[in-house]
């Protein structure tokens, strides 16, 4: 089974026993998975400094081949989307716990439904923000979350500015009709003015990333007073007490999917959070995704700017380092794709 790893910063095709399906856990055959840029870069970086392979992904959709004991609601045949490091990754078939695994309509598209990780970390961050219908939400940084979160902040009916330095990623926020698009300070000043009523923007999503530090204080300056700043990217958490005083200003960070992330009953035994006391999980949101997908809310057809075969995947990351500007929405595909898979 072919399963991909970065090992001293390479990018490499690994072969590794098949997985077992142990109880509350299903093997999923992938069609495609979604490649996260951001962390995954990261992860390619830190392997130069251990000896080990480090397998890369976390997001990806494809078709159950196995049930294990005390799943349920799952079946053989059944397509999914899959979310969660270490148990979903890059690889030909993955042993998923059945909390991390949301069934997909028919007429879902299966490629879309892979970046279900994105989606549910999307909806997440805009639940820490707690806002209400006809609020204001800038996000900054337009890669494939912050487009995401356009998206999706617009089907709950808030009022969305889409902030990037780079011309082509505002167009495509403006092709999808889910916000106003700026690609200066200047611009973004008016926007926010404008939506706001000149009282300031009710939440910035910081979606971008970076170390050079700065980007909160430069987000107090378009909150409204006791507004909310949610940290969604790798943002270097330096700011400035004053200006978040002078405001009384909320930053807030928001982790992966939702409740259930990295709590080993959850995922790992398969026990659910009664929905009276958590209403949204990490599953959850992963359903939630899907409803908007299927009831097409949302749409990333236009957002997927390459599908590589898994054997090429080293092709897809050296995309990303030589032209990141480019590349958007990118999916590593498996043989199923071919088959069985491709679409509902």
């Amino acid at each position: 089974m072919l399963v991909v790893t970065a090992r001293q910063g390479s990018i490499q095709l690994e072969q590794a026993p098949e997985p077992a399906c142990a109880r509350n856990y299903v093997i999923v055959e992938n069609v495609c998975s979604a490649i996260s840029p951001g962390t995954e870069m990261l992860i390619i970086g830190r392997s130069r400094e251990v000896g080990d392979s480090l397998p890369l992904g976390y997001s990806s959709a494809g078709i159950i081949r196995e049930v294990g004991e005390g799943v349920h609601k799952l079946r053989i045949g059944q397509r999914v989307a899959c979310y969660g490091a270490p148990f979903v990754k890059h690889a030909e078939r993955i042993a998923v716990p059945k909390n991390l695994v949301a069934p997909l309509p028919d007429h879902v598209d299966i490629r879309e439904a892979a970046f279900v990780a994105h989606g549910a970390i999307t909806i997440h961050a805009l639940r820490q923000s707690d806002l209400r219908f006809g609020e204001t939400a800038v996000i900054v940084g337009l890669g494939i979350l912050g487009q995401l979160l356009c998206q999706i902040a617009s089907a709950a009916g808030l009022r969305v500015i889409g902030y990037d330095l780079l011309p082509e990623r505002c167009e495509q926020l403006r092709a999808s009709g889910a916000g106003r698009a700026c690609a200066t300070a200047e611009e973004l000043a008016d926007a926010i003015h404008d939506c706001s009523e000149g009282a300031g923007a009710d939440a910035v999503f910081l979606c971008a990333g970076g170390k050079a530090g700065g980007l909160i204080d430069q987000s107090f300056e378009w909150l409204r007073d006791r507004g909310k700043i949610v940290i969604v990217g790798d943002v270097k958490t330096d700011f400035n007490r004053d200006l978040m005083f002078g405001k009384e200003a909320q930053v807030l960070i928001s982790r992966a999917g939702g409740p259930g992330r990295y709590d080993g009953s959850y995922e790992n035994e398969g026990v659910d959070y009664p929905i009276g006391y958590v209403r949204w999980t990490e599953g959850r949101n992963m359903g939630e995704y899907i409803r908007l997908l299927a009831e097409k809310r949302i749409r990333l057809a236009s957002m997927i700017t390459d599908v590589i075969p898994v054997r090429k995947a080293a092709l897809a990351y050296e995309k990303y380092a030589i032209d990141p500007r480019s590349q958007l929405g990118v999916l590593l595909a498996y043989e199923p794709m071919a088959r069985d898979g491709s679409s509902g």
